[in-house]
């Protein structure tokens, strides 16, 4: 559809706009600062949030934004960004970060972007078309857990909601794990296959981190659902997630309820 092209590459001149705002600061010792919930902020975060917000009213004036700094209206149409994913090793001058933009239609990503501006590496996706890295075609792996190449990526940290710890010391007995500094970053591994799984506890506003890796890990024939297994919706705070190369996916999933059912039923 000529629509979804139109976004797609909507999408694409913010990612580049992204980019360039966060290559400015990078080197920049006075870019960042702490939100009360403890989490780091940058100047790049608001000024390319404040800027997407600028580009929606122009273009899409019936459109939303739901952006992890800043958001604007209401509607079907969402325009779910995380302006920096890796927050943390960006403001220490460490190229993990990137920028992740989605258009979520009905609580469904339908367009993905997730710009790499170390790498130069554009990630893309539209709903029934593929998933490409830059003119590449990318495809998740099949490696199962007990693959000497599989490697996995978690997140965690005291304050989430769901306390993955013992999910991943069980399967970190099969596979090998570790945490690269941006979940977004890390599951753009699972969908070009360097990765086979990525497990996230974020669930409040957190869509924001996982609503572009839902479109783009799905359409290289991964899965991504909650961390039980379901489909969310992702114009909203979310559950959890589960990123993988689809083959491996059931039994993590089954992993992570063994450990964390009684707290999601209660």
């Amino acid at each position: 559809m000529l629509e979804y092209d139109n976004y797609l590459e909507f999408a694409k001149e913010i990612a580049f706009k992204a980019g360039e705002i966060m290559k400015k600061y990078f080197y920049r010792k006075d870019i960042s600062s702490y939100k009360g919930d403890r989490t780091i902020v940058t100047l790049a975060d608001k000024e390319i949030n404040s800027y997407l917000i600028k580009r929606v009213k122009e273009e899409y004036p019936s459109h939303s934004v739901d952006g992890e700094e800043e958001q604007f209206g209401k509607s079907e149409y969402v325009w779910v960004c995380d302006p920096v994913d890796g927050t943390a090793m960006y403001a220490r001058n460490i190229p993990v970060a990137v920028f992740s933009l989605a258009l979520v239609v009905n609580g469904v990503p339908i367009i993905g972007v997730v710009l790499d501006p170390f790498t130069n590496n554009l990630y893309t996706a539209v709903k029934g078309r593929g998933a490409y890295k830059n003119e590449e075609k990318l495809e998740v792996n099949n490696y199962e857990l007990k693959d000497m190449k599989t490697v996995c990526h978690y997140d965690m940290w005291p304050a989430s909601e769901y306390n993955i710890f013992n999910v991943i010391r069980e399967l970190g007995e099969k596979a090998y794990f570790i945490g690269i500094g941006s979940i977004i970053r890390a599951c753009m591994c699972v969908a070009s296959g360097d990765f086979s799984l990525a497990i996230f506890p974020g669930t409040i506003h957190k869509n924001c981190d996982i609503a572009a890796v839902k479109v783009i890990v799905e359409e290289a024939g991964g899965t991504v659902t909650d961390l039980f297994g379901n489909e969310q919706r992702y114009d909203e705070t979310i559950n959890g997630a589960v990123i993988s190369n689809g083959k491996i996916h059931e039994e993590v999933v089954n992993t992570v309820k063994k450990h964390l059912q009684s707290i999601y039923t209660n």
